[in-house]
């Protein structure tokens, strides 16, 4: 009788450390690099998937928190919304325009995370911009912004949250940023300015400012040109001394009231700060994308956030790009930013 020979194929061996390491270079930061992918991501991957994917998932569980399968699609999404957000903004010549359809895109079910887009345009913008943004909006859209900010079903969501107070607070700041109208002129009161810069800075001293009614009233309906001398006074009368100290950083409060502060006392070192949280090793996800939105949006004075963040960090912000971007990102990312400089 013959014999009959089964072969019995050993199960494929998982990545080693080496491999893994690759992969994690490769796919993390900012964009991929496609040809470490293809040399030597893809070759190993696909003959022993199976094992390979269950070593990794554990893997990247460990060292990112995250589901490898969902990181390893990160650069996907990364070159994806970038080129989206320049694609819309590209062919749109208005800034107006511009504005208000990024805030009606920021305004979706996750209130939470849009307010930081609206409060950054209605902060950043002079207040004659901003009006343009609002009339713009109702033409487009027929309702205001504020109307978005407090649609009913997400007011009953919001009262579900066990940080309730936190959340109607970012509710109201943002209202009233919105809402009210500042004047244009350049007329300031200098007693008055000078006496708001004590009361912010007594505000800010208590353990919750954003129980404060006088802190959104003062951030929200006083002229640029009396929020610049105000802030000038709180630095010179409460800062000196300090270091290169912002005053954001003088009190503790709600990111929504640091950032409002942020926007309004120091615009471009706002700026320089989003693209530098943005390249930082460790940045999230959603700090990363600070890096595309501002050079995608900030077309008119990228030029001025480019010479802050020199100035802040010795560094030039184009070579820093080059440095730490990878692959068709970086490329992407650079020619956009020469392109507007």
């Amino acid at each position: 009788m013959s014999s009959i020979n089964i072969e019995v194929k050993k199960e494929a061996a998982g990545p080693t450390n080496q491999q893994k390491e690759d992969v994690l270079k490769a796919i993390s930061g900012l964009g991929v690099d496609q040809k470490e992918i293809m040399a030597k991501v893809i070759p190993v991957m696909i003959p022993t998937w199976g094992t390979w994917n269950d070593e990794m998932k554990k893997y990247f569980m460990k060292q990112l928190n995250c589901e490898y399968l969902r990181f390893s699609l990160i650069w996907v999404t990364v070159n994806q919304r970038a080129v989206e957000l320049w694609t819309k903004l590209r062919w749109e010549r208005d800034r107006d325009v511009k504005d208000a359809h990024l805030i009606k895109d920021a305004l979706s079910p996750k209130l939470d995370e849009s307010y930081k887009k609206v409060i950054e345009i209605a902060c950043t913008r002079s207040w004659e911009e901003f009006s343009r943004v609002q009339t713009t909006y109702q033409s487009l859209f027929h309702h205001s912004i504020a109307e978005d900010i407090y649609p009913e079903a997400t007011l009953q969501q919001i009262e579900k949250d066990p940080d309730y107070k936190a959340r109607i607070f970012d509710r109201k700041l943002v209202f009233a940023l919105v809402s009210n109208c500042r004047y244009g002129g350049p007329e300031v009161n200098e007693d008055t300015a000078k006496s708001e810069a004590e009361t912010l800075r007594n505000c800010f001293r208590m353990s919750n400012p954003m129980e404060e009614e006088v802190v959104v009233r003062i951030l929200s309906t006083r002229s640029k040109r009396h929020l610049e001398l105000l802030f000038k006074h709180y630095k010179d009368n409460y800062l000196s001394g300090k270091s290169r100290k912002a005053i954001d950083e003088d009190f503790d409060g709600p990111a929504s009231l640091k950032q409002a502060v942020q926007c309004l006392s120091a615009p471009y070192t706002y700026f320089v700060k989003v693209l530098d949280a943005a390249m930082k090793p460790n940045a999230t996800e959603d700090a990363k994308d600070g890096l595309i939105w501002v050079i995608a949006t900030r077309a008119d004075d990228i030029g001025k956030i480019a010479d802050e963040y020199q100035a802040e960090y010795l560094r030039s912000l184009e070579k820093d790009i080059d440095r730490i971007a990878k692959g068709n990102f970086k490329d992407f990312l650079l020619t956009l930013l020469r392109e507007k400089k």
